[in-house]
């Protein structure tokens, strides 16, 4: 009798066991019967009942899930093919619905997969790739002020160094064109597609070399347009400088002139009126300039072939040739 008791104390125990289960703060619960849903989803926490045996418990996750997509390559509006590398954060707001389209959370993220690549692919192609690189429209580059200068006279803005390509939406808004389409598409499953966010957006490898090169082209010409502007600039502050350099000695040289000629007139001038006191100081004035000249024309290994009336060989002829007016000067004179 006693191990009856047991028996069915056991018995009534097991069938308790199988009517009773929990359901926690993050889940929400999906009773079916058979493999076909029965009464409402239960997504409040605490302690539940259910028919023991035939009900079976589907929990189903209620709290933020991620998905994290793999880069693919898609093509841009200006042909350029790119990798985009996608995240998004979603979850589950009809778990009747999503338990009887998608079962578990396997096939969900293969449907978010498909439908947020599909979408991500569509808008890509919508759009030039600066409109999906950069965020804002009124972007302004930090810029050095001397190519502020230099570039201010420029009319096409394109040539401008610095400059940003003007741009229409930008990447937060062709991340909300992704993020209305795709969430249309996933409220039939059950799933609320909270937020997108472009995680990463690179060149296609194949296309990746050609493109740094044609950005080290367009660098290379750029600093060869300012070598040029620059190598323009030292010629002519060199040209200014040999300008002003010739200008100034000239104006030295011509000052220079100017001084010895009036100090040569000065010389003469006072030559002149030491030597015009007298015929004696005029004669003795040729005398000293006729002894100059021959100690400026005849060395030790000079050969003179002179006139005997020749007026630098007169002095040579002896003090017979001085003439009659001249008489040496007498003492205290």
């Amino acid at each position: 009798m006693n191990r009856l008791l047991w028996v069915i104390a056991g018995l009534l125990a097991f069938v308790l066991f199988n009517a009773f289960y929990t359901v926690g703060e993050a889940q929400q619960v999906i009773l079916t019967q058979f493999g076909k849903p029965v009464k409402e989803p239960v997504t409040e926490a605490g302690l539940k009942m259910k028919v023991p045996f035939i009900q079976e418990v589907n929990r189903i996750d209620k709290r933020v899930l991620p998905w994290d997509g793999s880069p693919s390559d898609m093509p841009t509006k200006d042909k350029l093919y790119i990798s985009v590398d996608l995240f998004a954060r979603w979850r589950i707001v009809d778990p009747l619905a999503y338990f009887l389209r998608l079962r578990d959370e396997r096939s969900a993220l293969s449907r978010l997969d498909d439908i947020l690549g599909s979408e991500t692919r569509n808008a890509i192609a919508k759009h030039e790739l600066i409109e999906i690189v950069r965020t804002t429209k009124g972007r302004v580059p930090l810029k050095d002020a001397t190519l502020v200068e230099n570039e201010a006279d420029r009319a096409d803005t394109n040539n401008v160094v610095g400059s940003l390509v003007p741009i229409q939406k930008g990447r937060v808004l062709v991340e909300q064109e992704i993020y209305k389409a795709a969430a249309e598409k996933l409220k039939v499953f059950g799933v609320e597609l909270l937020d997108i966010r472009f995680k990463r957006i690179n060149y296609n490898a194949s296309v990746e070399p050609k493109i740094y090169e044609r950005m080290i082209s367009e660098r290379r010409q750029i600093a060869e347009r300012f070598r040029s502007e620059g190598n323009g600039e030292a010629a002519r502050i060199r040209g200014n400088m040999t300008r002003d350099l010739n200008r100034i000695q000239s104006e030295a040289y011509r000052q220079v002139e100017d001084i010895r000629g009036k100090g040569d007139a000065e010389a003469t001038e006072i030559y002149a009126k030491a030597y015009n006191q007298s015929q004696a100081a005029a004669d003795f004035y040729a005398f000293t300039r006729t002894l100059e000249a021959y100690q400026a024309v005849m060395t030790s290994d000079t050969s003179l072939i002179l006139s005997t009336d020749s007026d630098i060989f007169r002095l040579l002829k002896g003090t017979s040739a001085l003439p009659e007016t001249y008489s040496a000067p007498q003492e205290g004179n």
